[in-house]
């Protein structure tokens, strides 16, 4: 099962692999981490029979259950699909928007302990004015509307996904 990454200018980018039975699965991923996954007609490999579009978390949830072994697998294909060489590293990069109702609006993003409580780190901050912040410090105050660049494991990312949208608890 061939993996094949397509980069779609604008848009984002595009993995399909065909099953073992013969069928074309799509998945495209937009720069601003919408996902869609598509079926195509087994007889007519161009012709999509159904799309269905999931939330970054939706997505992060669907792909933990199917991975085999869990998110190394994941980061594993994503990797091989990429082009990368020898390193086998598991990190994915995500982009994480802040809600309105983010318990961390408003707060500095030292208060989130990202790092520490799941290990994935926030190396950009991409503001919807246009005023991005690479490599924001613990004083960076995030506001509704931004949206976070994380690195890390895809539970690292998912749970601080969590965290950023008042889903976990804080420790």
């Amino acid at each position: 099962m061939a993996l094949k990454r397509t980069p779609l200018p604008g848009v984002g980018t595009q993995y399909d692999f065909s099953t073992r039975e013969g069928r074309h699965i799509s998945v495209v991923v937009h720069d601003d981490g919408r996902r869609f996954v598509g079926f195509f007609d087994p007889e007519d490999p161009d012709t999509c029979q159904a799309t269905v579009p999931l939330e970054m978390m939706e997505a992060a949830k669907l792909a933990a259950i199917l991975a085999p072994r869990g998110a190394e697998a994941i980061g594993a294909a994503v990797h091989k699909a990429s082009g990368g060489g020898e390193i086998d590293i598991d990190l994915v990069t995500e982009k994480i928007p802040i809600p309105a109702d983010s318990p961390y609006r408003g707060r500095p993003l030292g208060d989130t302990r990202a790092r520490t409580r799941t290990g994935a780190s926030i190396v950009a901050v991409l503001r919807r004015t246009g005023a991005h912040h690479p490599a924001p410090g613990p004083d960076h105050r995030l506001e509704a509307g931004d949206t976070l660049v994380a690195v890390g494991t895809r539970e690292g990312v998912s749970d601080l996904a969590d965290i950023l949208n008042g889903l976990a608890e804080e420790d």
